[in-house]
């Protein structure tokens, strides 16, 4: 499951610079508007690519960062659902931008039940890690 949710975080990172990045400044290019017209500035991709990372060579402080990261991505995401939904704009960007955030909701929804459930078996990989370290 760890290897399944690393895989998911680097899909996730990848689209979403697609759709927040590439597309809208492609965009841009083609209708002459200034490239930052249409981006959603915003680097939560670097952190999926970092906690994938860590997910695929376990550290000690894995654990926790993907308890914490879980959090902080479900209050946030949580909120903006909230706030977007009071009062919807559906457009092409609104619509890329929502699609997203139910795929990161989906990824970290699973991760935290997963690395709260299985702390055991967690933190038994992670001091597997520090004795290979050691060596």
């Amino acid at each position: 499951m760890i290897v399944f949710l690393a895989h998911f975080l680097i899909v996730l990172a990848a689209w979403t610079v697609t759709i927040k990045f590439l597309f809208p400044i492609a965009y841009a290019a083609a209708y002459g508007l200034p490239l930052g017209t249409h981006v959603y500035w915003d680097f939560w991709w670097a952190v999926h690519l970092g906690l994938a990372w860590s997910l695929l060579r376990w550290r000690p402080y894995t654990w926790l960062l993907a308890i914490g990261v879980s959090v902080v991505e479900i209050v946030i995401v949580a909120t903006k659902f909230a706030l977007f939904l009071a009062a919807p704009e559906w457009t092409i960007w609104t619509t890329n931008w929502f699609i997203n955030k139910l795929f990161v909701l989906a990824v970290f929804s699973l991760m935290l039940p997963y690395v709260v459930l299985r702390r055991r078996e967690l933190q038994a990989r992670s001091n597997r890690a520090d004795g290979a370290a050691a060596l």
